[in-house]
């Protein structure tokens, strides 16, 4: 049984050897790199962080590169990744034994293809594993709270988001093109009536996934004490740096002196290591800086839901994205954060009965 990210997935018909690729990695991104969903992560002995999303807004506004450009900057970075990991290919012992979080999109989906013929089949076989993940991971929220909600139009929204945030290389494929017409033509049928799931589509993945025929695959999220350990490291090298120009770390930025800690690059999770402290590894001020900075993209989340429900004219809006938001965190970033159930239980009675209002008053 496939899940949704391979049967929306162009590049599964590449990854002739994905079989034996038993573990995908993480989908952790290294700072020069760029991830979706991504935890701290490790690949051996080398920590990994993701970039925040300003982060990456900026470098998404940058041209692309030629296609040929990308495949041989990921030819380079295989072979590095194999240098450090001090390994000969992508798969050992049937375990993918690379981390290629640090590749974005359009370099896994040279990989997957096999673009210029720079790719052995078992990294054909990674990068579309990695491929399927990430889409798996971006796709869960929305399927999670379509679920919920009953509003269908959110798991096509977010599929055919996906999907238009493909290169021009993938958008120039077949697969690529029978796939998005059968997600618009799930989501135009839900701008009609989101209560109802679309039928009778030829090649709809959605509607599979949510029949539970291909449930999208959970992925493979990191202990968190492992999770806590990178966050460690992190912190600890600023300190180092610190240290090395005469300066103290400090983590209050109404200190006058001092070099301020910076914690923009950690995910939700990694944030929810400091602030939640199981391992005792985190002092009390960075910890208070950690719950500061996810109060703040709480805060942020919750306005730009908000915001959306306003821009829209559709006060659902409102509720539909805090339930996205929730179903996209860790348990431990809702504990972190208070996002309890009775939180989700208020946000879905509100959704339920706000659809209610506006029914009668349509009616």
């Amino acid at each position: 049984m496939t899940s949704i990210g391979t049967a929306l997935n162009p590049y599964a018909q590449y990854g002739s050897a994905y079989a034996r690729a038993a573990a995908v990695p993480s989908l952790a991104a290294t700072l020069s790199g760029d991830g979706t969903a991504g935890d701290l992560s490790t690949s051996n002995s080398a920590t990994t962080l993701t970039l925040s999303d300003a982060a990456r807004a900026q470098l998404a506004k940058a041209p692309l590169p030629d296609f040929a450009t990308v495949t041989s900057d990921a030819r380079i970075t295989l072979d590095r990744l194999y240098t450090v990991a001090g390994v000969k290919g992508p798969i050992v012992d049937g375990k993918t034994s690379i981390d290629l979080s640090s590749l974005d999109r359009r370099s896994l989906f040279a990989i997957s293809t096999n673009n210029g013929g720079k790719f052995t089949p078992d990294e054909q076989a990674v990068a579309a594993g990695e491929l399927k993940q990430r889409f798996d991971a971006a796709l869960a929220p929305s399927l999670a709270t379509t679920r919920l909600t009953g509003d269908y139009s959110v798991a096509y929204k977010a599929a055919l988001d996906y999907l238009d945030g493909a290169s021009p290389e993938e958008k120039a494929t077949a697969i690529w093109a029978s796939q998005r017409t059968a997600v618009l033509k799930g989501y135009q049928a839900t701008q009609q009536d989101p209560a109802t799931a679309p039928s009778g589509i030829t090649g709809d993945p959605i509607a599979a996934a949510l029949a539970g025929a291909t449930p999208p695959a959970k992925g493979n999220s990191r202990d968190f004490s492992s999770v806590a350990s990178d966050v460690r490291a992190f912190l600890d090298r600023q300190r180092s740096e610190a240290a090395s120009n005469g300066k103290e770390l400090v983590y209050d930025p109404r200190r006058k002196t001092g070099q301020l800690a910076d914690l923009s690059a950690l995910d939700n999770r990694s944030l929810s290591a400091i602030s939640l402290n199981q391992d005792q590894k985190f002092s009390v001020e960075e910890i208070y800086a950690a719950k500061q900075e996810l109060n703040t993209r709480t805060r942020l989340a919750v306005l730009d839901a908000l915001k959306q429900s306003m821009s829209a004219g559709d006060p659902r809006q409102f509720s539909l994205g805090i339930l996205k938001q929730y179903s996209s965190m860790s348990a431990e970033e809702r504990q972190a954060t208070n996002w309890t159930p009775d939180f989700q239980d208020a946000a879905i009675k509100n959704y339920k009965s706000t659809s209610t209002l506006l029914s009668l008053l349509k009616s």
